[in-house]
């Protein structure tokens, strides 16, 4: 059995990371979504909240499992018996970002394989701080994300209330 693990923020999960999973199962065996607990980025959901909304978003798909964790990717992955990282490139500079830690972790662990899946075409705009920007500023994320996540985007940006600036410039 080849058990990939598809590690990530997930700040919330939307439509690209949904496309990238759902066809690495077609690759492999199962796919374990790793919610990471601590990143180095301003979250709007608790670790508990993001996991949650994954689930929910796979809730019918019995290849994908889903877990948090802290620490290296690659310890996490050996811990939980992953082969394989997948990782998703929507436009060039992920790429470069994707390349170097796909360095990184093969020099930290030498059996477990990066794979890197392109997104699908009308994915390639999508990212967690664009879709939580979108919906901070009272826009439609309902094309973007499932109905759940946008549901809970909601109550969370309404619970802001307005005490957190959107991240970028979509406001300009």
């Amino acid at each position: 059995m080849v058990r990939a693990l598809f590690p990530g923020t997930f700040d919330p999960i939307h439509y690209g990371h949904m496309d990238i999973a759902e066809r690495a199962t077609r690759l492999f065996d199962e796919v374990v979504m790793a919610v990471y607990d601590k990143p180095l980025k301003s979250l709007i959901f608790s670790p508990e909240e993001r996991m949650e909304l994954v689930r929910e978003a796979f809730r019918n798909n019995p290849k994908i499992k889903v877990t948090g964790y802290s620490g290296l990717t690659v310890d996490f992955a050996r811990q939980v018996d992953a082969q394989v990282i997948v990782r998703g490139l929507r436009v060039f500079s992920d790429f470069e970002f994707e390349f170097r830690m796909a360095l990184a972790n093969q020099r930290l662990s030498k059996d477990i394989e990066t794979v890197a899946l392109i997104t699908a075409e009308q994915h390639t705009f999508l990212s967690s701080s664009t879709v939580k920007e979108i919906a901070m500023l009272n826009g439609d994320v309902s094309s973007m994300v499932p109905s759940h996540v946008e549901q809970a985007l909601k109550v969370k940006v309404d619970g802001l209330d307005g005490q957190q600036a959107p991240p970028n410039a979509l406001r300009d």
